[in-house]
């Protein structure tokens, strides 16, 4: 399986005024913009470290999902949410000939930690053998900052503010992430349950 990022967060949808302002930088100087590119590196770091921790896309942007065989052929859930639409569904046989599914043969299930694609009938569209199924996808909370909830939004500049403060620090453990941070996202974290049997 692999998910693929097809579009990016937009520089207009990240918070750099809220950042600077959490950061309490001076403003009303000529060279107000010089650490932009900066605090714009910072911001998309803590973004990215707090969607792997939860599974939760902040920011709308559009996503592939290649996988090879359906776990359950009467629903498969999707490895991100929340999941917006379903753009479309291929099925690729082995000779790399490719069937575009229409969308009467499926469904998306909305959910807040688990969306799952559902058949329009019985069972999901069987993938040959040797061929891979691609899920093309929309996912995230809105497509500006005020659209996600204020607990993720807080969590995402604290994070960049400690990315920030300790940029020249290497001596950091691996995937340190502050008490703060943790608690803010921690009703957003997927429980998986038998290994994530269905996930």
């Amino acid at each position: 399986m692999m998910l693929i990022e097809e579009t990016a967060v937009p520089l207009a949808a990240l918070p750099l005024a809220e950042f600077k302002a959490h950061l309490r930088l001076g403003t009303g100087f000529a060279d107000d913009d010089i650490q932009d590119p900066v605090l714009e590196s910072f911001l998309r770091a803590a973004m990215a470290a707090i969607e792997a921790r939860t599974g939760k896309v902040l920011i709308e942007r559009e996503f592939s999902w290649v996988l090879n065989a359906w776990r359950d052929s009467e629903g498969q859930a999707l490895p991100v949410a929340p999941v917006i639409a379903i753009v479309s569904l291929n099925l690729r046989n082995r000779a790399d000939e490719v069937d575009l599914v229409t969308p009467d043969h499926y469904r998306l299930e909305r959910d807040a930690h688990r969306p799952i694609l559902r058949p329009g009938g019985t069972m999901l569209p069987p993938i040959a053998p040797g061929g891979t199924a691609e899920i093309v996808f929309r996912a995230g909370y809105g497509v500006a900052w005020g659209d996600l909830p204020a607990d993720l939004a807080q969590a995402v500049l604290l994070l960049a503010a400690h990315y920030y403060e300790y940029r020249h620090e290497t001596g950091l453990a691996g995937g340190c992430m502050s008490f703060g941070v943790s608690s803010l996202i921690e009703r957003y974290r997927t429980v998986r349950l038998l290994g994530g049997g269905g996930a």
